[in-house]
């Protein structure tokens, strides 16, 4: 695994983002923006099956106003997420604070799997109602928490280097 990690922090890509003025705060500055469009519309979604907000809007409709962004967010968060990553592969891997973080990102993941394999199933029963149903109240405090953890952990993996 070490030698993979070497050889992508090695790429000529890696080492213009590394050794650059300006690269790296660039990109990071683009991954922040990312994750906090991502976080923000995620605690939408969270808070509407909580029950805190956003009370008069179906959950289907919401989902369907929200999760392309999200989507999208993600995917560019991803996407930058893995460029900086590249710049310091095996430092990174080895800091509890990023283990600690693609953990949770693989938790909430499954969250995600579980609410919408199981869960949502059953949203045209309570798809209107101000008050959904505790699996979803469960799935959407989960959900908030982890990603509040996840937003920390990455916060800690900058002081971390």
């Amino acid at each position: 695994m070490n030698d993979l990690l070497t050889t992508l922090q090695n790429t000529p890509f890696a080492t213009a983002i590394r050794e650059g003025d300006t690269l790296f705060p660039w990109i990071e500055s683009l991954h922040v923006l990312a994750l906090a469009i991502v976080v923000g519309t995620i605690s939408i979604v969270d808070m509407r099956l909580i029950g805190l907000a956003s009370h008069r809007k179906s959950v289907r409709r919401l989902f369907r106003d929200v999760l392309p962004i999200t989507w999208s967010a993600f995917a560019f968060a991803a996407a930058t997420g893995f460029l900086l990553f590249s710049s310091r592969a095996v430092k990174y891997a080895s800091l509890w604070e990023f283990q600690a973080k693609i953990v949770l990102l693989v938790l909430a993941g499954l969250n995600m799997a579980y609410f919408h394999l199981v869960t949502f199933r059953s949203v045209h029963s309570w798809d209107e109602l101000a008050e959904t149903p505790a699996a979803a109240k469960a799935a959407g405090a989960v959900s908030l928490c982890l990603w509040i953890a996840i937003v920390i952990c990455g916060r800690l993996v900058g002081f971390a280097l």
